[in-house]
């Protein structure tokens, strides 16, 4: 029988190329990671190394032996965390929330794989909840964790809200619309057109953001007879009951046939995916919060270096 050091010498030895290299890495005698070898030889019966003048090169039995124990040793190391995550209550399940205009887009679900292979002991229970109700339902204890639209007017003591990307806005039109030819469109042209999604001041979230950009370009969002805030604006939008201002990540799922523009000035024109959880979250949230945040931090810039245009 193989042991743990035997294959963990073994995959150092070929990665290295050399034995007398490898022994230097492990800071061990080059004889001894020689005889472990050896011993392997034996007990398998079979050749695992061909020993040249220049560079080691593994024997078919070698290469698959190499690729088995890197297997081994990666499983024998997440064995070891899981055992130290379910003594630490760092298993179990997150109730994650997130509102009707942040959906699951490719780099969330990338994150979520992404974290569920290196936790097995961990699962993620998600629900929709808007912006401005998540503080509360996580507050008491409803939900572990939300993901809300910017801006979130009613802040709760007690709690993250760390903000995870930002992203452009754009607008949705009915199939045949006159703006529809139009390469972007700017926000007072949207004067007169009635709205799926109203924007509101007194709500929070991408609704209240959408209210004070139509304020500002001088005009109040005129209400459509049939409304929505949940992903049905798109079939109201392709039904021709009115336009959307809405998230790049949302219009992605625009049924096909309708049009799909940029804001003019989009640069002024983003908008922010906050995480919110509770500063004394349990081992197993404050886990999950903190891998989410980090894996959409921004890659630092090398020196003189420029981000890319657009």
């Amino acid at each position: 029988m193989l042991t743990h050091k035997q294959l963990r010498y073994f995959v150092d030895i070929v990665d290295a190329g050399s034995f007398s290299l490898a022994a230097e890495r492990l800071f061990i005698a080059q004889s001894a990671l020689s005889r472990q070898v050896k011993d392997m030889e034996q007990a398998l019966q079979v050749p695992l190394l061909e020993r040249g003048t220049r560079h080691l090169q593994a024997t078919p039995a070698g290469r698959s032996l190499y690729a088995d124990a890197r297997r081994i040793l990666a499983d024998l190391q997440q064995a070891a965390v899981n055992a130290r995550d379910a003594q630490r209550g760092i298993e179990g399940t997150v109730h994650l929330l997130h509102a009707s205009s942040v959906p699951l887009t490719p780099a969330l679900q990338s994150f979520l794989r992404r974290h569920l292979a290196q936790h097995p002991g961990v699962s993620v229970e998600v629900s929709q909840s808007s912006s401005e109700h998540q503080a509360p339902d996580i507050a008491q204890a409803r939900a572990d964790m939300g993901l809300a639209r910017a801006p979130v007017l009613r802040r709760y003591p007690g709690m993250h809200y760390e903000p995870l990307y930002t992203e452009g806005l754009v607008v949705a039109l009915p199939p045949g619309h006159a703006l529809a030819q139009a390469p972007e469109i700017a926000l007072g042209d949207l004067r007169g057109e009635s709205f799926v999604a109203t924007p509101h001041l007194d709500r929070g979230g991408l609704s209240h953001h959408v209210a004070q950009l139509c304020r500002a370009a001088g005009f109040e969002p005129r209400s459509a007879r049939v409304r929505s805030r949940k992903w049905s604006q798109l079939a109201l939008v392709q039904g021709g009951f009115g336009v959307a201002v809405m998230p790049e990540s949302l219009a992605a799922w625009a049924p096909p046939g309708v049009p799909v523009r940029p804001l003019a000035g989009s640069t002024g024109h983003r908008t922010a995916v906050l995480a919110l959880w509770r500063e004394d979250a349990a081992p197993l949230v404050q886990q999950f919060a903190d891998a989410m945040v980090r894996s959409f931090a921004p890659l630092p810039q090398a020196p003189g270096s420029h981000p890319p245009a657009g």
